[in-house]
Order: structure tokens, then C-alpha cells, then sequence
């Protein structure tokens, strides 16, 4: 069905139908109950704070031994995070969060395998275009160029990339 025709079909209802259409998909889905509940009641501070404890639960795990580093679960939250429209400091500073929390592990692990680390430069690259598309550059940039600072000081194979996107000037 396209939007015309659904914008159609609803000029065609009452309000009783589209409120009763409504309380049905807020029933139905769980996505669009997470929506309506966060549209009315955005409880930014404790999402974020339970994306940063699963986060951080990948590196340095509470309840199992072994760490997970599953960056996916990150970029989860990130996507939830813009899909429900949350405040983009908030989202920016989960970004950042993220790989804040890699790196302090890969400090104080060995980490053999080079897709940790190109798999944090994609994550770093995302968090600098979302940076900078929503004009964030002056709150975040000191935090950005400590990330690549400490990609540098670990050694990374890939800190120089790590700089340049830093460097990269934002376009008007």
C-alpha cells in the first residue's frame, strides 16, 4: 500500500475507528508501543543508561567469564536510539561511549584480530558523520580526538585513519 492510498483509507475513518486502530497496533507491536511509551514519557537518561551498561557488559562482563565484544550490540541501541528520534547528544554520546569502552579493553587485552579494530574505525566514522550532521562537532570533538589519541598510543594498525577522519573539515 502506498502512503497516498493509507493517507486515503484514513481521511475515510472517524476518529473512534483511528483511535481503535491505533489501540490495536500499540496491542499488536512492540514497536509501536516502544514509540507511543516513549513519545509520551521520554525517559532519555535511563535508556541510555541501560544501552551503556549492556555496552559495557560486552567488554567487561559482570555474570560470565569470557567478554563477548560484540559491537553489534552498540550499534542496536544507536539504531533504536535515531529511529525513536532521541535527542542526538544523547545518541552522539553512546556513539562515543562505545568505543570509549573498546578501548580501555584492548588496553588492557591483547586483541589479535584486525576486524575489532576496523570494526571500531566503521563505528568511529559513523559516530563522526552523525557528529557532524547534526552540528555536535564544538560538544564532541574533544572526545573524538582522544579516541584516535588512543588509538595512536595502543599502537593500532589503523590510528592514522583514526586521525584523518578527525581532521576531516565539516562541510556547510
Amino acid at each position: 500500500m502506498a502512503k497516498r492510498d493509507l493517507r486515503t483509507y484514513l481521511k475515510d475513518l472517524d476518529k473512534e475507528q483511528l483511535e481503535e486502530q491505533i489501540l490495536d497496533l500499540y496491542g499488536r507491536f512492540k514497536q509501536v508501543k516502544e514509540f507511543y511509551d516513549f513519545a509520551f514519557d521520554p525517559k532519555e537518561h535511563k535508556m541510555v543508561e541501560e544501552a551503556k551498561m549492556k555496552v559495557s557488559n560486552e567488554y567487561f562482563p559482570l555474570k560470565r567469564k569470557r567478554p563477548r565484544k560484540r559491537r553489534s550490540i552498540a550499534q542496536d541501541h544507536i539504531r533504536h536510539f535515531i529511529q525513536l528520534g532521541v535527542d542526538p547528544n544523547v545518541t552522539a554520546d553512546l556513539m562515543l561511549y562505545n568505543m570509549e569502552v573498546a578501548q580501555s579493553f584492548s588496553k588492557q587485552n591483547y586483541i589479535g584480530s584486525e576486524g575489532f579494530y576496523r570494526s571500531i574505525l566503521n563505528s568511529f566514522g559513523q559516530a563522526m558523520k552523525f557528529i557532524r550532521e547534526n552540528g555536535l562537532t564544538k560538544e564532541f570533538m574533544p572526545r573524538c580526538k582522544a579516541i584516535a589519541v588512543q588509538a595512536e598510543a595502543q599502537g593500532w594498525f589503523n590510528s592514522d585513519v583514526f586521525h584523518m577522519t578527525v581532521l576531516i573539515p565539516e562541510r556547510d
